[in-house]
């Protein structure tokens, strides 16, 4: 049986000001990419997130950022090396132990936002990121953009390089995400993204914002905790793998 695993951005919370729903969102997808206090998060809602995916037998993956809580870590830092690499290291650990007080471990890394974009392009900041996770744990994988410099930098590194595509993101002619500043770059009809998700697994295309078809191929595909109707989007992705006989499953199972 064909299988792929679900995973969500979870934790986004901060003290009274709530994003997404992370309770509904365990029950639906296989990992949770839990913020961990540097672009978004604090400490409580982390450890219920973490509760949360235990409950429901579901994979937590650290969601490492750049320090940028005002700028939701959507702001590219030009971060000295082991910057980068101590900063990496210290949100793992973060999340490790309150991942561990919730009955559950970190399998997982899963870089966010600006630092997902930049790693994707930028060897050199791919190679602290890679070092960082290495340097905590070398049996992590790190979900990657296919054909990017970090996935080439965490295989130089010894690491698993998990190759990722997006449910309700648009894609460039290139195989790259399309910017959030421009037209196109995030989808919001639930049953136009399942059926473009069952495509891209069971068929390896997906449909680029010019019309042309793009070759993808994935272990994970990523919906996104901080999209309008990410839950319901979540549960028609998941319906539709469902009856297309694909199995969800994590890859960190």
């Amino acid at each position: 049986m064909m299988q792929i695993d679900m995973n969500s951005d979870s934790g986004e919370s901060f003290g009274s000001w709530t994003m997404g729903d992370d309770a509904a969102m365990a029950g639906i997808v296989s990992s949770l990419n839990v913020a961990c206090g540097f672009h978004a998060g604090d400490p409580d809602v982390a450890r219920a997130t973490c509760r949360s995916a235990a409950q429901n037998g579901v994979a937590v993956g650290a969601h490492v950022a750049y320090p940028d809580l005002q700028g939701f870590g959507r702001r590219v830092m030009d971060m000295a090396h082991d910057e980068l690499v101590n900063a990496v290291i210290y949100q793992i650990g973060a999340l490790q132990a309150l991942a561990l007080a919730s009955g559950t471990r970190v399998s997982y890394v899963k870089p966010h936002g600006a630092l997902y974009n930049r790693i994707a392009k930028d060897a050199a900041q791919a190679t602290a990121v890679a070092e960082g996770i290495a340097t905590v744990d070398p049996s992590l994988p790190i979900l990657v953009l296919p054909n990017s410099q970090i996935a080439e930098a965490v295989e130089h590194a010894g690491l698993r390089a998990v190759p990722e595509i997006f449910a309700d993101r648009g894609y460039s002619p290139d195989g790259s995400l399309v910017s959030r500043r421009e037209p196109g770059a995030v989808l919001h009809d639930a049953e136009e993204i399942a059926a473009r998700v069952v495509r891209m697994v069971t068929e390896g295309k997906v449909t680029a914002v010019d019309g042309t078809d793009v070759p993808v191929s994935a272990e994970s595909v990523c919906v996104h905790g901080d999209t309008p109707g990410s839950v319901d989007i979540a549960r028609s992705v998941r319906a539709a793998l469902d009856a297309a006989g694909v199995e969800v499953r994590s890859f960190a199972a």
